[in-house]
């Protein structure tokens, strides 16, 4: 069977282009979705297989809209859509943080997932095919200090992509949410805005997880039989584990 093209948010760096490189190598055709156009160009031009761009930003909900209607005809019946873009702003405890990192974080885990879902989905009930994959996060399940409106865009994702299950009930159509722990990419350079020390400082003497490693994990359960769907999988280095209970003792 030929094989339907995957659209890829977040495509512009780490699990996303990992993703992108993985299922280049098995021949897909590609549709690169991230706000930064030179790194999706420098990236296409490393691909052996049909690559479309979108500079696309997920937060824009009539940008998202025209950018899926303007899918050329060889790229339009998306198979395999990973809701990849995202990500998260600071850590301060929820009575000092800032607002606008909030907004921001609702706006593209949630809104942008929610936008490309709504998008996408029509299609793939049509041809009775398809496979979504959401990218959530252990702190979607387990919380942290700090986490706060992280952590629950993420409990969204992780129930928005159970609600999908259900609603596709019977139509050929694949759910899956994946659930990374600590992974060296940008992620803490992003939360930490720039600060490249301080992000460091969240991997030094851990073998986290590599964005190639959770690409392998959603290639593998994009690429199983048809009849077989992975749920949710939560995945995290081995020298990660969730900590015990906080107790405050003061009197």
């Amino acid at each position: 069977m030929e094989k339907g093209s995957v659209l890829i948010t977040g495509a512009s760096s780490g699990f996303g282009e990992a993703c992108a490189r993985w299922y280049a190598k098995r021949g897909y055709p590609l549709i690169l979705a991230a706000r930064r156009r030179d790194r999706l160009e420098a990236l296409a031009e490393k691909l052996d297989t049909p690559v479309f761009l979108m500079c696309l930003d997920v937060r824009e909900r009539i940008a998202v809209k025209e950018a899926l209607e303007c899918i050329p005809e060889g790229f339009s019946g998306v198979e395999i859509l990973i809701n990849n873009a995202g990500l998260a702003l600071g850590l301060a405890p929820a009575a000092e943080a800032d607002l606008d990192d909030w907004e921001t974080m609702v706006d593209t885990n949630i809104k942008g997932l929610m936008y490309l879902t709504r998008g996408l989905l029509p299609g793939m009930v049509e041809r009775r095919r398809g496979h979504i994959v959401n990218m959530g996060s252990v702190a979607g399940s387990w919380p942290y200090p700090g986490g706060n409106a992280y952590g629950a865009t993420k409990a969204f994702v992780e129930q928005f992509s159970r609600n999908l299950r259900c609603d596709v009930l019977g139509k050929g159509i694949r759910i899956t949410n994946i659930a990374p722990g600590m992974a060296e990419t940008e992620f803490s350079l992003v939360r930490f805005k720039g600060q490249a020390d301080k992000a460091a400082e969240t991997y030094q003497g851990v073998e986290a997880l590599s964005a190639e490693d959770i690409a392998e994990i959603v290639g593998w359960v994009t690429t199983l039989p048809q009849h077989v769907n992975i749920n949710h999988l939560e995945v995290m280095p081995t020298q990660q584990a969730w900590g015990p209970f906080a107790v405050s003792r003061d009197v």
